[in-house]
């Protein structure tokens, strides 16, 4: 299935990428919306839902927190502020599925994994 890349998607993609950060959908709007003043939040939702299984984006949920969503499709891991939410891309050298021995898989066929790592960012931290 080809994806229709139409104007609403084109802005939304555009401004998650000149963020550079992970934007929840909340946050996407609020910025989208200064370019399309009559889209609503609900298109924001079903376009980043659309665009993230279309693979041109990644949807992250962390810990049952909000979903976030990052313009960097290729695998890495993330770093988030217990505090304040931030998340950051965390650069870790990524271990082979090939090195998990067969008994820690308990029968599963691993098809991708992700590390979750929380702490308290630079900026919490000098509050404090």
């Amino acid at each position: 299935m080809q994806l229709r890349m139409t104007n609403q998607r084109e802005i939304i993609l555009r401004e998650l990428r000149k963020s550079r950060q992970h934007l929840s959908a909340d946050e996407l709007y609020e910025r989208v919306k200064k370019t399309m003043p009559r889209i609503s939040l609900a298109t924001v939702y079903r376009n980043l839902e659309i665009l993230s299984e279309a693979g041109l984006i990644a949807k992250l949920e962390i810990s049952g927190r909000q979903k976030r969503f990052d313009y960097d499709v290729v695998d890495h891991d993330h770093i988030y502020c217990v505090v304040c939410h931030r998340i950051d891309n965390l650069e870790m050298k990524r271990q082979s599925f090939e090195e998990i021995p067969d008994d820690s898989r308990r029968g599963y066929s691993i098809t991708g994994y992700r590390v979750e790592v929380a702490g308290i960012c630079p900026e919490c931290k000098k509050k404090k």
